[in-house]
């Protein structure tokens, strides 16, 4: 973990270094946005890159996904105008038209498939999109080394292509599980590259051939994302000549904001500290955007670790949940169990959550033969301050009930380092489930052993099934109360709280506002006054 005097001097250099790399000097150079985050970013090569939410949106802004949430949980065509199926298991997706490369070359279906193709390597190996799902991959989720085609994802013409899954999907799970995170890569370019340069060519450090908006110029991990205009857009070249990402401790999202260094932040990517949402509040020119509760701070355990489910319901009833809402996020917030908050048509209002119960966790405890000598490792994200706080009060409170627990922070990409090696207790980071369509996290998180929870149960197994195969929102609604239900009864994870994020944005950006969803769709259209 980096000490935090570190990533005060990072900060500083990082501008210094984004300032050099692409020609801003913040708010003194109307030319240049920035976006202020606090996420770390994983990398920007579409084929290693995992889908935390930067990495997903670092790269989307170079290449586009096939389509994209936008702030109304609605899909939005992206690099595609239409998405159908007649029988959720054939996906026919139509490339837009006017879809070109900067270089003046049509995007084709041609270049989905080989993009496809090329991810389910097992050179490539790269795990985050399940294309298991598809005819045609093997359940591991690869195909041969150097494969020519696959049978389930077949070309129709040039702007069309067919995806065959092997079994039931809903269109809202196809569109939110794949064509939101399918990055199509232009085949012109890469075919030159073997599966294994793939992984390090350094075209991907600088692509100079895009679909999106903007043209990457320079990153650090750790401290910026720079851009510039691709002025060849098909949508439209953008108004913002340059466009930053900076990635800024939470603590420095207020003074960032004040300074004009930040125009504007992120819903989930931002995590502004609760103490600060009032001091932005009051600042004369920022305008404030409160989110839905969508954004849930999780907690996961890892059940071959704490195989008794009384010992993980005791841990539930052991925290004043509530408490940590109306103090820590100043009541903008709820809480639940399960996946669904509030913000989704699927919600269960009458699923009550676990009340706050010490004496109850006690005798749990205690029916289980706790003795208290284990001590259990928290994993937490160093760049969610809030949190950071909020363990210490869960940590207390779990000691109060017998339960020894350190808490150990580590910034975002370390925690999904930690996550993917299962070699910790419980862990903890905000996850952001669709609530148009929970289906894949939750089928994720409770897959049995390599999941983060190491936890899976055939009831559930069979409700998620059935999601797949109805379109009826009371059915489905039902169906994610038999899935929330059960987590709430044995516990593998569970809500701490879900957030209604504070978002700012400078009133000199004009186009622009703060979303969890649908935040870079239109970036070509922002325009400063």
């Amino acid at each position: 973990m980096k000490k935090f005097i570190n990533r005060i001097l990072g900060f500083s250099l990082a501008f210094l270094v984004a300032v050099t790399a692409a020609g801003c000097g913040g708010a003194q150079n109307e030319s240049v946005v920035n976006v202020g985050v606090t996420d770390s970013l994983g990398g920007v090569n579409p084929f290693v890159i995992d889908q935390t939410e930067i990495n997903k949106y670092a790269v989307g802004l170079m290449f586009l996904p096939l389509v994209e949430l936008d702030k109304d949980l609605n899909f939005q065509g992206m690099l595609a105008d239409s998405v159908t199926t007649e029988d959720n298991i054939n996906f026919v997706v139509h490339i837009d038209d006017k879809a070109t490369w900067s270089d003046g070359t049509p995007v084709t279906a041609a270049d989905v498939e080989y993009t496809v193709r090329r991810l389910a390597s097992p050179v490539v190996s790269n795990t985050t999109l399940m294309l298991y799902a598809f005819e045609g991959v093997g359940d591991d989720g690869f195909v041969e080394q150097n494969a020519e085609s696959i049978s389930g994802i077949q070309v129709i013409d040039d702007k069309t292509i067919q995806f065959t899954a092997k079994y039931p999907m809903a269109l809202t799970t196809f569109e939110n599980t794949y064509a939101r995170y399918l990055h199509t890569m232009p085949k012109h370019i890469i075919e030159k590259f073997s599966e294994e340069e793939l992984l390090t060519a350094e075209w991907f450090n600088k692509p100079d051939v895009v679909s999106g908006p903007y043209i990457l110029t320079g990153f650090d991990n750790d401290h910026y994302i720079s851009y510039t205009a691709n002025k060849d857009y098909w949508k439209g070249a953008p108004k913002i000549e340059k466009l930053n990402i900076r990635i800024v401790d939470s603590s420095q999202v207020l003074s960032g904001l004040q300074s004009g260094e930040i125009d504007i932040t992120h819903h989930t990517m931002t995590a502004i500290p609760q103490e600060d949402y009032e001091s932005i509040e009051a600042l004369a020119d920022v305008k404030t955007v409160y989110g839905s509760p969508i954004t849930n701070q999780s907690a996961f355990i890892q059940t071959a670790n704490l195989p008794d489910v009384r010992v993980r319901q005791a841990l539930l009833y052991a925290i004043d949940r509530q408490k940590l809402v109306d103090e820590l996020l100043k009541g903008h917030g709820e809480v639940v169990d399960g996946f669904l908050s509030s913000a989704s048509p699927f919600f269960d209002s009458s699923l009550e959550a676990v009340p706050y119960d010490p004496e109850k966790a006690k005798a749990l405890l205690a029916e289980a033969g706790w003795d208290g000598s284990q001590t259990l490792r928290f994993y937490v994200n160093s760049g969610d301050s809030t949190f950071v706080n909020g363990a210490q009060v869960l940590v207390a409170q779990w000691a109060e009930a017998g339960i020894k627990v350190e808490v150990q922070t580590v910034d975002l990409a370390t925690l999904m380092t930690v996550a993917g090696s299962t070699d910790y207790d419980i862990m903890a980071v905000q996850y952001t489930y669709a609530p148009v369509d929970p289906y894949p996290d939750a089928g994720w998180l409770l897959g049995g052993e390599g999941s983060w929870t190491g936890y899976a149960d055939q009831g559930i197994n069979e409700a998620l099934a059935k999601t797949q195969q109805t379109s009826d929102i009371e059915e489905i609604r039902d169906l994610y109360s038999v899935i929330d239900r059960k987590v709430q009864e044995d516990v593998p994870m569970f809500s701490v709280y879900i957030i209604s994020a504070q978002g700012a944005v400078n009133n000199r950006l004009s186009g622009a506002e703060p979303s969890a969803y649908g935040f870079f769709n239109n970036v070509q259209n922002w325009e400063l006054k």
